[in-house]
């Protein structure tokens, strides 16, 4: 049956800024990263998506090694979008990345213009799109200069093969040179992507400092802290078909006293009349530098309930005291 958007999809969902450009994302965007590869039923991927969408969600963000298996989380969404999306393509912001492991041989991985503007062409065939609009490297490589590397960015830029470049997981020394030598090229940097969480606070020793002087917008992925900042922990017990029971580094992760912090977490987003994920996503969207915060999801529920976290009531003075108390007991 053919799709057909919600004609209010627009009223809930708030846009913020992406830095000094002229593009707003939603505060809530949709990641495809674990959850929409080939060993996933089409039809939830396709129903996930759907719904992100009805929500005002806009932004869809993937990587060429999205699965598993690598890829096939693309192939799912260049499917979504000859099923559902085509007729709304100029509504919706459309990412993806390269920087890791992809195919064999020296050209399959990393930071040349090699790899990432060969990796971009097989990202559109996978998504039969003509553009993205941003095109991440996904990590800095060290083998290679930093001149390459944004070069090549700035060629899929030039090239309208994407509308805006932007990088991910950069420190911020390197975060300044890239902006300044894409500054340089004529392609601004758009957008950081970077991890953030309550449980991992890494971007404010320096990195935010960075994209303010940059102009850049961020986007925080893992703002759940893949699953630990969820009611399913706050009971003290793992449950066995989580990711965190499969997962040995976050299992560690998940000591006595974060099994404490969890609980009081829970106890408190109750008390403002939310859950524990909507808490956590509010407190991201807290500071006025963050532009979106990029969830992931498995089921329409998930969606549906972060995505009420962009209308929510905003986190007052006390209440940010209060969750900084818990967090640093």
């Amino acid at each position: 049956m053919p799709f057909t958007a919600d004609a209010n999809r627009y009223s809930n969902m708030t846009y913020r800024k992406c830095g000094k450009s002229g593009l707003k994302l939603p505060a809530i965007s949709l990641g495809l990263w674990q959850n929409f590869g080939g060993e996933r039923p089409y039809e939830i991927s396709r129903s996930i998506t759907r719904a992100a969408f009805d929500l005002g969600i806009t932004h869809f963000d993937l990587a060429n090694n999205y699965g598993p298996p690598p890829g096939s989380a693309e192939e799912t969404f260049g499917k979504i979008m000859r099923d559902d999306f085509f007729p709304y393509r100029d509504e919706m912001i459309i990412s993806t990345k390269a920087g890791y492991y992809m195919w064999p041989g020296p050209y399959g991985d990393r930071g040349s213009r090699k790899y990432l503007l060969a990796s971009l062409d097989q990202s559109l065939q996978r998504m039969d799109i003509d553009y993205v609009d941003i095109f991440y490297s996904h990590r800095p490589d060290p083998e290679t200069p930093l001149e390459e590397t944004m070069g090549a960015l700035a060629t899929a830029v030039k090239s309208g093969k994407a509308l805006y470049a932007g990088i991910s997981s950069y420190p911020p020394d390197t975060t300044r040179e890239a902006a300044r030598i894409l500054e340089s090229m004529g392609t601004p940097c758009l957008i950081h992507q970077p991890a953030y969480s309550m449980l991992n606070r890494t971007i404010e020793e320096g990195l935010l400092e960075a994209t303010d002087e940059t102009g850049m917008g961020v986007i925080a992925f893992c703002p759940l802290a893949q699953g630990l900042l969820t009611p399913r922990f706050a009971s003290g017990k793992i449950p066995e078909d989580s990711r965190v029971a499969r997962n040995e580094g976050l299992r560690k992760q998940l000591t006595p006293e974060l099994l404490t912090k969890l609980a009081e977490l829970d106890s408190f987003a109750k008390k403002r009349g939310q859950s524990l994920p909507q808490l956590a996503l509010a407190w991201i969207l807290r500071d006025e530098r963050i532009t979106s915060a990029l969830i992931g999801a498995s089921s329409v529920e998930q969606v549906v309930e972060n995505a009420a976290a962009a209308s929510t009531t905003p986190l007052a003075e006390d209440e940010i005291e209060a969750i900084e108390k818990i967090l640093s007991d």
